[in-house]
This record gives structure tokens, sequence and C-alpha cells, in this order.
């Protein structure tokens, strides 16, 4: 049978990104001793008050459809929210609620952009853009982000990068996988090289809650806060990471009413907005301060804190010590091997399990990803395990 040309364009991504933690994740299933330092699945449960705000909608009742654009409850607290962020109205027009973040940023990148198309994005980057941006037909442009920079996209790097093609900027502020937060000036040069050439920007903001010292001059600034470029500037975020409820599947998209309208029927093509008893509890979520995002933002600094002062001492692995999220780079070059070898031995010889660099980009195959979500006892055992992995 011959099947379409965007099976092709994706059969080596998808789930392949992930082998080496359903290798590892398997592995577990019959051996106590192995740690997952894997994926960012939050280690502290969803808020009860927001468990308890579903369950009582399911039981009035609030299982029906929904409709494209999302439940009116939602769409009022969302464009509530980024009034307030943005100190200008966004209204219940520019915003189009989805089954998390993905599902926004795969429709986003299906209304602008088709073959022939270049997408610019960050290396290292997330693992699933590459999937994103081959589904829309589009090409990626890779801006190599440097360690040096802290893996910030630079302007001058990026305007490098621009091409007659160039369609779209996929920005991921606070960035996956370093950590890494752009500064306030940093984004404003980006806007303008973006606006020079007449480029959209799709900001992924998922872990704009998770910014570990929110009180230096390094705070969360996006470019929909430039009102100037909001006619080209996307949103998608969403309640998995800042509520530690990824499972309910709440995202979104923020942007200009044109691009939403545009949308809307390529959306309510796959599907309605989200469960109506869901946008409940996401609407109450956002309506109502909560201490689950302080929560694990306190809780993974320390850990972060606590691999970087275990392995820096081994002068053999860097880590490089995040800004924010739920995840921490080290650089292993001086081990003698690419990220595969590296996490693959690590696997089989000290039942730690990371991410190699190389599942999340070509300029990141120096590179390890670990995994802040697990208890501090786990990090503990797995600082030790690792430099004596690498003492050997």
């Amino acid at each position: 049978m011959q099947f379409t040309s965007i099976t092709r364009r994706v059969s080596n991504l998808g789930s392949k990104k992930w082998l080496p933690h359903l290798k590892a994740k398997k592995l577990a299933e019959t051996d106590p001793n192995v740690i997952l330092l894997t994926i960012g699945e939050p280690d502290i449960p969803t808020s009860s008050i927001l468990i308890d705000i579903a369950e009582k909608a399911l039981r009035d009742g609030r299982t029906g459809y929904s409709n494209g654009r999302g439940e009116p409850n939602l769409l009022a607290a969302l464009a509530n929210k980024y009034s307030r962020d943005c100190k200008y109205e966004i209204g219940e027009e520019n915003i189009l609620c989805f089954p998390g973040t993905q599902t926004a940023l795969f429709v986003s990148m299906m209304g602008l952009i088709e073959e022939g198309d270049d997408v610019l994005v960050g290396d290292p980057l997330y693992a699933t853009y590459e999937g994103v941006i081959a589904s829309a037909g589009g090409t990626i442009k890779r801006v190599k982000l440097k360690k040096d920079n802290g893996f910030r996209i630079q302007a001058n790097e990026l305007e490098k990068s621009v091409t007659k093609e160039s369609k779209v900027l996929l920005l991921n502020n606070p960035h996956n996988p370093s950590g890494a937060v752009s500064s306030k000036q940093e984004i404003e040069d980006i806007v303008s090289v973006c606006r020079k050439h007449g480029l959209w920007i799709i900001s992924d903001e998922v872990y704009s809650s998770l910014i570990f010292n929110k009180n230096s001059s390094n705070k969360f600034f996006s470019p929909l806060y430039i009102k100037e470029a909001f006619d080209k500037t996307i949103v998608v975020s969403s309640i998995s990471k800042s509520h530690a409820a990824p499972g309910f599947r709440s995202g979104w998209v923020v942007g200009p009413k044109n691009f939403c309208e545009s949308i809307l029927p390529l959306s309510e093509s796959m599907l309605f907005g989200n469960q109506p008893f869901i946008a409940d509890m996401t609407a109450f979520a956002l309506n109502n301060e909560h201490k689950t995002s302080e929560i694990m933002s306190g809780d993974y600094y320390r850990r972060a804190l606590k691999l970087y002062e275990a392995l820096r001492k081994s002068n053999v692995v860097e880590p490089i010590m995040p800004e924010s999220g739920m995840f921490m780079l080290a650089d292993i070059s001086k081990t003698g091997m690419n990220s595969e070898t590296f996490v693959s031995k690590l696997l089989d010889e000290e039942k730690i399990a990371l991410m190699p660099g190389s599942s999340f980009g070509k300029e990141a195959n120096s590179l390890i990803r670990i995994s802040l979500t697990v208890p501090d006892l786990d990090i503990d055992t797995a600082c030790k395990r690792i430099l004596s992995f690498i003492s050997k």
C-alpha cells in the first residue's frame, strides 16, 4: 500500500527520538535499581483542588462536545491572563484552545508554512520540533545555540541564517533542553530581526512559570509583550508544566485575530477545543494562585545545584547550570564518547537513564540531558553512579 509523503517525512521522528527512555522504562519494570532521569514528568501530584474541580465538572455533566475555539470560561481566563501579562488588551478572538501545547504547535505550524518554506529554530532544540516542521512540509533551518552564550539564541546569528525561503522563527523560551532564559534585550533584538525580514514568531512558552531566580535581572520576557510585534507573533503554552498536569492535555494558542480565524477551520477539522470538564479545571487554575510551580521551581533548582556541584568536581563531565525548567545539560566531550554511547553504557553499567543530546539536534551530540523530576535521594544516587562511571 502506498502511504502519503507526510508519513515518509516523519518516519524517523516521533517516538524514535525517545528510544533511550523507552528502553530504560522497560528495564525499570523488572529492575528496581534503575533511576529514570529521561523525561519531564512532574514528580508532584496535580493539586487536589484542581482534581476536585474537574471531578465536580464531570459530575455536573460537563462531558459534552465543546466548540472549535474553546469553552467561554477558559477563553475569558486566558484573555485576562494575557491582557495582564502583556499590558494591552488580548481578546477572546485572539485565542484558540487545544489538547496540549503539542497540538497547538502542530496546527499553528500547519497554518503558516508549506513545502518550500524554511523554519528557523535554535539547535539544540526540543525533540518534537523536527516532526512538527516536517509534517507541515517545511524545512528546518538550524541556528546554532552556543554554550558560550548560555544556549540563548542571538539576533546576529539568527539574521545570518535568514534566507528568502524563511517564513517562521520557532522560539523556545525558556529553552528545553538547556533551561536557558532569554533576556528582555535579547528578545527585543530577535523581534527586530524578525520584523525586518517579515518572519512570523511562534513562541513556545510552556516553561515560563518554572524560572529559578525570578528576582534576578533575567526575568521571563515574551515577544508577545511587544505590542508592535503582535501582528505576527503566536504564543503556545499549556498547564502541563506550570500546574503539574501533563495528562490533562490542556493548551492554547494566543495570536492575532486573522491568524486565529484562519486556523480555526483547520482545528475544527481535527478536534473541537478541549473537553469541557478539563476547560473548567484550567480556567480555575488560571484564575487562582497556586503554589505548584513555586514548589517545583524550588525543587528543580535545588536538584540542579546538587548535580552541578557534584559533577563539576570530576573535571571530565561539565555540568551547565540551568536557569529554569526541568532539566540540566552536561558536556561529555572530554570522555571521548558521543552522547548515545555514553547514555547506553551508563544505563548498562550503572542503571542510570539519561537522554542523549543527539535526540535534541545536530549540535548536541556532545551533551547529555538530565531530568530533575525525581526525589533528591535519587539525584544523590545518580551523582554517585555517574561519577563512578566516568572514573572507570
